[in-house]
């Protein structure tokens, strides 16, 4: 049976990612696509009195250009290799750009300082850190909705920041991680619907849900697959997922949040603020169990057992389909008819 070396590097990134985390730094890569969209969106703005299409092209120049470089990247890493006659600058590429692409510990980090903050009874410190991970106003925001925003941000990041990079990553290595990350941070800039965004970053909104679209959904699954694991109600996170998971504005990010309110038997959804407008979204589950602070932990425990479920399914089905040379045989399928 053939090592599919791809594997072991993916395998390698994810576990300094959650030995390590992702620290912040500048030359950090999502940073640095982050810095693009800035640098890039007036210019963008400029060429042509419909919004929408200028807002489309920004965002294909921008997924094309990050995806590019790591190609490019990666073929000359692949050149050097061949001079030295020595494969390890590919791999050290290709695993540096998948552990860039994940952010399990980060996420974890984040929403534990929240609940520590909340167990101490400081509110305050706890609205300040939780207005960094979500885009809704926290400065009102009494303990009860601190947790649900959490716990929301959480499952929502199951999906968008872990399982989605994962799928990517597992079918084109580095290359697909980062071109699925320039589409997340896309959205997660410009894809509002205010009166900012809403013509121009429509398209950034459209693509994103498009490839979340199956990640989404076989995230939704496996969270509820974890709770059974983690002896939570697994039925109920099935059956609130098939129930609720289309009931937000979204059509993936209502997947995995309603699997983790079945899974905790809570109920998520509500009134938020943003911009000081008033939104009332859809509610979630049923409010079996009232949110309490521990239910930030058992979201993480989901969120964990999720990600290396998915990790072992993954790797597994690529190193299945690569040995009965699937992909092979497919192709010349096509070429028979073509």
């Amino acid at each position: 049976m053939m090592i599919d070396i791809l594997c072991i590097d993916i395998i390698i990134a994810f576990i300094i990612d959650i030995l390590i985390g992702d620290p912040e730094y500048t030359l950090h890569p999502i940073r640095i696509i982050g810095y693009m969209i800035t640098k890039f969106e007036k210019f963008f703005r400029k060429i042509s009195a419909n919004q929408f299409l200028n807002g489309l092209t920004f965002a294909l120049f921008i997924i094309i250009l990050a995806t590019f470089f790591i190609v490019m990247l990666m073929v000359f890493s692949t050149v050097i290799d061949n001079l030295i006659k020595i494969k390890i600058l590919i791999h050290l590429i290709n695993i540096f750009f998948i552990y860039s692409a994940i952010s399990l510990n980060d996420l974890r980090k984040k929403t534990i300082e929240i609940y520590k903050l909340l167990n101490n009874k400081d509110i305050e410190n706890a609205r300040i850190k939780l207005s960094f991970i979500v885009g809704r106003d926290t400065k009102n925001m009494d303990k009860k909705e601190i947790i649900r925003a959490t716990v929301e941000t959480v499952s929502e990041n199951i999906s968008d920041g872990i399982i989605a990079p994962l799928f990517y990553t597992i079918i084109g290595g580095a290359p697909l991680a980062i071109f699925y990350k320039s589409i997340n941070t896309l959205d997660s800039m410009v894809g509002y619907k205010n009166d900012k965004y809403k013509d121009f970053g429509k398209a950034s909104a459209i693509i994103d849900d498009i490839f979340n679209y199956i990640p989404a959904r076989i995230t939704g699954f496996l969270i509820s697959l974890a709770g059974f694991i983690l002896l939570k109600n697994g039925f109920n996170s099935l059956k609130i997922m098939i129930r609720d998971g289309r009931k937000n504005p979204s059509p993936n990010s209502g997947i995995p949040e309603a699997a983790v309110a079945g899974a905790l038997k809570v109920q998520l959804g509500g009134i938020n603020y943003y911009y000081n407008k008033k939104t009332v979204k859809p509610l979630i589950g049923d409010n079996i169990n009232e949110l309490e602070i521990k239910h930030i932990k058992e979201s993480i425990g989901l969120c964990y057992i999720t990600s290396i479920v998915f990790l072992v399914i993954g790797i597994t089905a690529r190193y299945i389909l690569i040995n009965l040379n699937i992909f092979n045989k497919l192709m010349s399928l096509l070429q028979t008819y073509i």
